[in-house]
């Protein structure tokens, strides 16, 4: 093979299925977002990326309607040097496997179809497969029991066989209800376009094709909104699931406030009430909750106790492993899994694909940025060293209490006094991880504290109050990471954090991107300079860049110095150029990123 060389591209694919992308090539945004349709980024160091092409990323690609030709027109049109053959074949093989073993019903009874005899009998041969299937059809299509459609899945993905799941579903109980054109507090409503067109995707016209997946959106950019254009769609009783009992409010008062449904027919089920309505909303807590480690989840006969036609699943990231076991189970009702990133810190991604369903819908951040349905944000982090004192407990310390004493660094003190005095006018959220750090943070800032600790009914009226800017300055734990609706929030200060999670990185910025009258936010991360905290920030970056951001890094000295345009931006194109007034500069001015995730339901890639 002879060996081709394009110095001007800015991806280097290596026979391992790693892919390098060059940062300051003036490509890199082209490549980067065409990269994220089908590749997972593991790395984000300042002038170099690396990404893995994996099988789960290939095959939620062609879940979504990318082709293989697509995959290897981008790695050789990007490419600096010839795409090795044995990753093109693999990316062939790979995405050829999505779609090769179907679930297909025939007269209430489940079946493994394949184009492939071959395939069927390989499963047929396969160890695990004995669990689930009870015969064979003379096509040489394998017969498994209902009960076992999720079981089945998990084990086949495991083998190599994402199965098309084109069993359909149940329609559940209908339940009649209707969007309102003017919310109830007489604000116009509906829809955005790209709520709508993911409710498409999932609906899929009530086809086989849709009625399950997960929905990637930022957070702030209308999740619980897209949940009810979908339940609009299949008008059926719904129960949706989320992280704790602040979330369930809120959905119950979206719900309440943007359809036509009345409040008796909205239930909570939660630790505090257990009402079970036509729309029932309960949290992930309640349904985990057991007397002991080994007894039974009481809770889950929940998922019986209606003829539910849709399941959705908010925070999908997040979803407890027992829940797993019982969705499972429940493979003939619609599951709708709704996140800001797939990522999971468990690695359980392959569970969600084959319980929950493939993804189906996924637009980046900084599109909706363009087009002003979330706000921009100006990310910097600010290194700073420890002082003497802490230098020593930290280098004496255990490997596993360096990471606290890193986050508790008592200089990161004098920065966040600063910052919320620079803030003095904005809506300002603290966010920590360490309660004894957070306390005093609380007590010299002179500001409210929000802990696990903190009531629900004062959580609250704490943050209406945050709401209304009564409270310009709030002091959170991790309790606020999710699903907290704060719109007017517009400064986050992240002064520690859980180990490297992307997953975190999501929410919190997530808190400050509801649209704002000035379009700005400003996310600050606190990082102790040369630790072990400082190693788990750049894994925690690794979001920020798959999102499209950069970090603005500076030194406590530097913080002072006058914001770029866009700091979470590219070098600036020219003056005029087609971007200018939209805070996105760089080789990608102009247009709208690529839509990362698009959907094959009858209707064509979008």
């Amino acid at each position: 093979m002879t060996l081709s060389y394009n110095p001007q591209n800015p991806l280097i694919v290596q026979s391992d299925r790693t892919v390098l992308l060059e940062v300051h090539n003036h490509l890199y945004e082209e490549a980067r977002d065409r990269l994220g349709t089908f590749a997972e980024l593991e790395k984000s160091p300042e002038h170099i990326h690396t990404y893995r092409i994996s099988p789960l990323s290939l095959w939620n690609a062609a879940a979504s309607g990318v082709k293989a030709g697509e995959i290897l027109d981008t790695l050789n049109g990007y490419g600096k040097y010839s795409l090795p053959p044995n990753v093109a074949r693999d990316i062939q093989d790979y995405i050829g496997r999505y779609g090769l073993v179907q679930l297909v019903d025939r007269g209430g009874r489940l079946f493994l179809t394949s184009r492939e005899r071959a395939a069927l009998a390989e499963i047929r041969g396969h160890k695990e497969a004995g669990t689930f299937i009870t015969g064979q059809a003379p096509d040489g299509s394998l017969e498994i029991a209902p009960c076992h459609r999720g079981l089945a899945k998990q084990v086949l993905i495991k083998a190599g066989f994402p199965v098309e799941d084109l069993a359909g579903y149940v329609e559940g109980a209908r339940l009649a209800f209707s969007l309102l054109p003017v919310t109830r507090s007489g604000q116009p409503f509906g829809l955005r376009d790209y709520q709508k067109a993911a409710a498409d995707v999932f609906y899929a016209g009530g086809s086989a094709r849709g009625g399950s997946g997960v929905l990637v959106l930022p957070c702030g950019a209308g999740k619980t909104i897209l949940g009810l254009g979908a339940m609009a769609r299949l008008q059926c009783q719904t129960l949706i699931l989320t992280t704790n009992i602040i979330a369930a409010r809120q959905w119950i008062g979206e719900i309440y406030e943007k359809t036509d449904l009345p409040r008796e027919a909205v239930g909570e089920y939660s630790g505090e009430t257990k009402s079970i309505k036509p729309v029932t909303v309960a949290t992930y807590q309640i349904l985990t909750s057991r007397k002991s480690k080994t007894g039974d989840f009481a809770h889950f006969a929940l998922f019986n106790s209606m003829d539910w036609g849709l399941i959705i699943y908010d925070e999908v990231h997040l979803l407890p492993a027992p829940v797993f076991r019982i969705t499972s189970e429940l493979q003939a009702r619609r599951r709708m899994g709704l996140t800001a990133t797939l990522v999971r810190e468990d690695g359980k991604e392959e569970d969600v694909f084959t319980l929950i369903g493939p993804k189906k819908y996924d637009i980046p951040w900084k599109v909706l940025e363009h087009r002003g349905w979330i706000a921009q944000a100006l990310c910097t982090e600010v290194r700073l060293p420890l002082p003497a004192g802490s230098k020593m407990e930290y280098a004496v310390a255990e490997m596993k209490d360096k990471f606290r004493v890193a986050s508790e660094n008592p200089a990161k003190m004098a920065i966040i006094r600063r910052l919320v005095a620079k803030h003095a006018q904005d809506q300002v959220l603290v966010i920590g991880q360490y309660l004894r750090q957070l306390d005093e943070v609380a007590e010299q800032l002179g500001a409210p504290l929000i802990t696990g600790k903190v009531g629900n009914l004062e959580r609250e009226q704490l943050y209406e109050k945050f709401k209304k800017g009564e409270i310009k300055v709030l002091v959170v734990s991790k309790v606020a990471n999710f699903a907290v609706d704060l719109p007017d929030a517009n400064v986050a200060i992240q002064i520690s954090g859980t180990f490297g999670s992307r997953q975190e990185e999501a929410q919190r910025l997530g808190r400050i991107l509801r649209p704002k009258a000035s379009g700005q936010a400003f996310f600050y991360t606190l990082v102790s300079k040369d630790t072990r905290e400082q190693e788990f920030a750049l894994n925690r970056q690794l979001f920020l860049t798959e999102q499209g951001y950069r970090y603005r890094i500076v030194t406590p000295e530097e913080l002072d110095q006058p914001l770029p345009d866009a700091a979470c931006s590219a070098e600036p194109g020219p003056p005029g150029a087609p971007g200018e007034g939209t805070g996105i500069t760089g080789p990608g001015a102009g247009r709208v990123p690529h839509l990362r995730l698009v959907v094959n339901s009858g209707g064509g890639r979008r």
